[in-house]
Formats: C-alpha cells, structure tokens, sequence
C-alpha cells in the first residue's frame, strides 16, 4: 500500500544507517557545532540557519520525500552499542534507465574521524546500491587535498577518474574536485577481459 514503505535500514558490522527522524536534531545539531572546524573546509557555505531546528525539520521531510522518489538516500548513521550519532552518508543525484548510477556524499563529526566508520559506511551504502537497487555506478569527488576523503575512498574500491575543474563552491570559493567512481561490474586494471 503506498505511503506504508518500508524505511531503509542498512547494517553494517557497528551501525545501523538510516533516515533521519525529528528526534535526531539535537544531536545532529551539536554534532555538526563541534565538529565545525573539522568541516568548513571541505564543505559548502551554509545558510545562517543552518543548524535550526527549522531546517533540520526541512532536512527529515525532503530525506522521506527522496527515498519515497528513490532520488536519494540520505543515511545518519549511528553507532548501535550507544545509539550515538557519528555523522551521515548520502547517496544523491540516482539516476535509473541506462544511467542506473547515483553520488555519494558523507561526512563525520571530529570525535569519530579516523575510527573507520566512514570505509564501514561507504561499504555498506555501496553494497546496497549494487545489490538491493541494482545500481551499476557510484561516483564521488573530493578536492585534491583531501588526503583522508580520497584515502577512505581508495581504500572503499573507489578508483581515480579524473578532476573537474570548478566543480563546487568549497567554503565559498568555485573549486576543482578529484572524481572517483566505483562500478559494480568493475574490470578496470583486470587483465583478463575478454
């Protein structure tokens, strides 16, 4: 029956990634506080309001409207042992017919950077893109001296394509990106193609 979907819950060995829910904005809001230093900059400008509860609220509905749209699916992601916040994990831009592709987004609060959790997400999220919706692309970009994005992604099957000159406003300023792609049907370097 439509509007009683089944929300998408993805586990991975220590979190469960799901849609954000209105409880989720405190923690969400001092998370994104603290970790501010951590993120302006690798991410666009903000709006002023950015942190309200206003437009976190605006976050959870457009969050249901994509994932019931399939455009998107924007994930928290929470660490099971505490039901603690760690931070969140998008797959943006889904395009279906020969495409069948879509785009990763992701970032994590300073207290958890560096722990693993964004490879055990970005693994989780790419596995259920290939095989729960049968996506065949997933592409990322970060800028070039993002040495830990690019890391985690390297080390998440992602491989080099290229860079995108003036790519995205960064902090205010247009900015080249490095892109990355992973492919589920991936024989990139593999000598045995036949």
């Amino acid at each position: 029956m439509f509007g009683l979907r089944k929300r998408p819950n993805i586990e991975s060995e220590r979190m469960t990634l799901r849609l954000p829910v209105h409880a989720d904005y405190r923690a969400w809001a001092e998370l994104r506080e603290i970790s501010a230093d951590h993120l302006i900059p690798w991410e666009p400008v903000r709006a002023e309001d950015h942190l309200s509860r206003k437009a976190f609220t605006n976050r959870v509905y457009w969050a249901g409207r994509a994932d019931a749209q399939g455009t998107a699916l924007p994930l928290m992601m929470i660490r099971r042992v505490d039901n603690v916040l760690l931070g969140a994990i998008t797959l943006d831009n889904i395009r279906r017919g020969p495409v069948q592709a879509g785009t990763l987004g992701y970032w994590i609060g300073a207290p958890f950077a560096r722990q693993g959790y964004m490879r055990e997400a970005i693994q989780a999220v790419v596995h259920h893109a290939f095989q729960i919706m049968d996506l065949s692309r997933i592409e990322a970009a970060c800028l070039p001296e993002n040495v830990p994005s690019r890391g985690v992604l390297e080390t998440s099957g992602f491989k080099y394509e290229g860079v995108a000159q003036s790519y995205l406003q960064i902090n205010g300023r247009w900015r080249n990106h490095v892109l990355y792609a992973n492919l589920r049907f991936d024989r990139r370097g593999r000598t045995d193609v036949g």
